[in-house]
C-alpha cells in the first residue's frame, strides 16, 4: 500500500498552507507563562447552555480502551484484545523514525480494512481472529513536533498535520475518522484543530461533523479550560481524557522555578488520590457529562508478566484499584496498556454500567473545584528521596535508550512507559536541583550528584543507545535553560 501518493501529499500541503502559520503563532504564545486560573474572558462559555454533538454509534461505548503504537504485531494484538477502542498511538508511544511514521500509516490503512497480518522473522504468524474489533482512534503528534522528512512552503512539515492528514486522506471514506488530540495548552489550540477538521472535510467532500476528537487534558493550563476546549470543538468533540503522566510533567514544567511550594515529591508517591489530582479528575468528569461528552480515565502503567505470577498479581491488583476508583467517579471508560488487562477493566465498568453504554447521565453537581485546589501541590504529601532520584535517572535513561532505538512503548520494571515517563524524570531532577531540594538521606540534589548516578547507570546498562541516552538525559535534566520537550533534541539524534 502506497502512503505518500501525489494526491495525499497535495492534501497535506493544503492543510499546511491553511494552518501552519497559526500553529506557529500559538506555539509562541505558550512561552508567555501567566498566572493560572479560570479565564474571565470565557465566562460566557462556562455559563452558556450548549452540548457537544451526539456521539456516533462506534464511540458510544468506550468502557475499555487499549493503547499502543502502530507497530504491525502490536496493531494485530490490539485489534484482537477485546477492547472497545484501540488508541493507535503515533505520539508518545512511537519513536518518529521515518520508517515508523510511514509504516504506521500503512498498518492503520490495513487495520481499518481488517486485512492486516504479519509473520515474524521466527515464522510466527499473527492474524485477526474474527472480531468484533475495537474502534480505531488515532493519536497524532502534538503541535510542538515537526516532521523533518517533509517540507511544505519551504519549511519543515508540522508532525500533527502529517499524521492527521495522511490518515484522514486514506481512511475518511470509511466513515470513522476518529482522533485523540494531545498536549494542548489552550482553547485556542483546540480552535485550530477544529479549523483543520473543517478544512479537511471540505477538501475531501466529507460531511461536516464526521470527524470526532477526544482531547487529552494533560497540561496544567488546559485543566483550567476544559469547557472552552470542548466548546471550540463542539461539532467534532467526543470527550476528554485524564492524561495523568503528562499532566504531572506539565505541572513540574510550568512551576519548575516557582519555589518550594511547587516542588513535587518522588513520582511514584504522587497517586491519583492526591487531592490536587482528585480535583483535576473530578472536574473533568463533571465538565464532560455537563456537556454530553465522554470522560475517559487514564493509563494504569502496571503490566502483567506471564512468567512471573507475583508481578502479575500485583499488576492486576493495582489496575483493579485504579479502574474501580474511575468507574465509581463517573468515568465512561479507561485505558489499559496490555491485552491481559482488558478483561479486568471491562469487568469493573460492566459492574457499574450494566446494560448502559456509558455514564453520561451521571452528573456531578456535588463537585465544585477551585483554582486553589487544582494548584494545591503540597497536598501530594510524600518527599524527595535518594531512591526516587536514582529511579528517575535509571528509568529516564532506559526509556530514552529504547526511544532512540525505535521503540517508544517500553516495558521497564514491570511498568509500560512512554515519553511522559522520561519527561517527568528529567524535569523533576531539574526542579530539585534549581530549588536546592534536600533528600531523605540529608544530601542536597546537585548537578554533580546527578552526574554520579548517571555514570553508574551508564555502566550498569548495556545496549547500542545507552551512551547517547546518558548524554541526552544529562542535557535535558542539567542544562541551565529548561528544554520544553526532550523529544525535540532526541529527534535530532535519530
Amino acid at each position: 500500500m502506497q502512503v505518500l501518493t501525489e494526491e495525499a501529499l497535495e492534501f497535506v500541503a493544503k492543510l499546511h498552507e491553511a494552518h501552519a502559520a497559526r500553529r506557529d503563532e500559538l506555539l509562541a504564545l505558550r512561552k508567555e507563562r501567566r498566572p493560572l486560573g479560570f479565564l474571565p474572558e470565557t465566562q460566557h462559555v462556562r455559563d452558556g447552555e450548549w452540548r457537544v454533538a451526539e456521539a456516533p454509534e462506534p464511540l458510544r461505548d468506550r468502557r475499555v480502551e487499549i493503547t499502543g503504537p502502530t507497530e504491525r504485531k502490536m496493531t494485530i494484538n490490539a485489534l484482537n484484545s477485546g477492547a472497545k477502542v484501540w488508541l493507535a498511538d503515533l505520539e508518545d508511544a512511537n519513536t518518529p523514525h521515518w520508517d515508523n511514521v510511514v509504516q504506521g500509516q500503512v498498518n492503520l490503512y490495513e487495520a481499518a480494512r481488517e486485512t492486516i497480518e504479519y509473520t515474524s522473522p521466527e515464522g510466527k504468524e499473527y492474524r485477526l481472529k474474527g472480531g468484533p474489533y475495537p474502534t480505531i482512534v488515532v493519536r497524532p503528534r502534538g503541535w510542538h513536533l515537526d516532521e523533518r522528512n517533509l517540507e511544505f512552503g519551504g519549511r519543515k512539515a508540522v508532525g500533527a498535520l502529517v499524521d492527521f492528514g495522511l490518515h484522514f486522506f486514506h481512511n475518511a471514506s470509511l466513515g470513522k475518522p476518529y482522533y485523540y488530540l494531545p498536549k494542548m495548552e489552550s482553547h485556542l489550540e483546540a480552535r485550530l484543530w477544529n479549523d483543520v477538521f473543517t478544512t479537511a472535510q471540505k477538501l475531501l467532500g466529507v460531511p461536516y461533523g464526521t470527524i470526532r476528537a477526544t482531547v487529552l487534558i494533560e497540561t496544567i493550563p488546559a485543566a483550567f479550560q476544559m469547557e472552552e476546549i470542548l466548546y471550540e470543538l463542539r461539532d467534532h468533540a467526543s470527550g476528554l481524557n485524564a492524561g495523568r503522566w503528562d499532566y504531572l510533567f506539565s505541572v513540574i514544567k510550568y512551576f519548575r522555578d516557582a519555589g518550594a511550594d511547587y516542588v513535587l515529591p518522588d513520582r511514584n508517591s504522587v497517586t491519583m488520590t492526591a487531592p490536587f489530582m482528585r480535583a483535576y479528575t473530578e472536574l473533568l468528569v463533571k465538565t464532560c457529562h455537563k456537556r454530553g461528552a465522554f470522560a475517559m480515565g487514564g493509563m494504569a502503567a502496571f503490566i502483567p508478566n506471564r512468567r512471573d505470577p507475583e508481578v502479575t498479581e500485583n499488576a492486576l491488583r493495582k489496575v483493579r484499584e485504579d479502574k474501580t476508583r474511575e468507574a465509581n467517579d463517573g468515568f465512561d471508560g479507561s485505558w489499559v496498556a496490555h491485552p491481559d488487562l482488558v478483561p479486568i477493566c471491562r469487568e469493573i465498568f460492566d459492574g457499574v454500567l450494566g446494560d448502559k453504554p456509558n455514564q453520561i447521565d451521571k452528573q456531578r453537581p456535588d463537585v465544585e473545584v477551585t483554582a486553589e485546589q487544582l494548584l494545591d501541590f503540597k497536598s501530594a504529601g510524600g518527599s524527595a528521596t535518594r531512591a526516587g532520584l536514582e529511579s528517575a535517572v535509571d528509568v529516564g535513561v532506559r526509556y530514552i535508550a529504547s526511544w532512540l532505538g525505535g521503540n517508544g512503548a517500553a516495558a521497564i520494571h514491570n511498568l509500560m512507559e512512554d515519553a511522559a515517563t522520561a519527561e517527568i524524570s528529567r524535569s523533576q531532577i531539574w526542579q530539585w536541583i534549581n530549588n536546592k531540594v534536600v533528600l531523605d538521606d540529608g544530601t542536597q540534589v546537585t548537578a554533580d550528584a546527578v552526574r554520579e548516578v548517571l555514570a553508574r547507570v551508564g555502566k550498569e546498562l548495556e545496549g547500542p543507545h545507552v551512551a547517547a541516552a546518558v548524554e541526552l538525559f544529562e542535557q535535558v535534566a542539567l542544562s541551565e535553560d529548561f528544554v520544553d520537550f526532550l523529544t525535540l533534541p532526541a529527534y535530532e539524534r535519530i
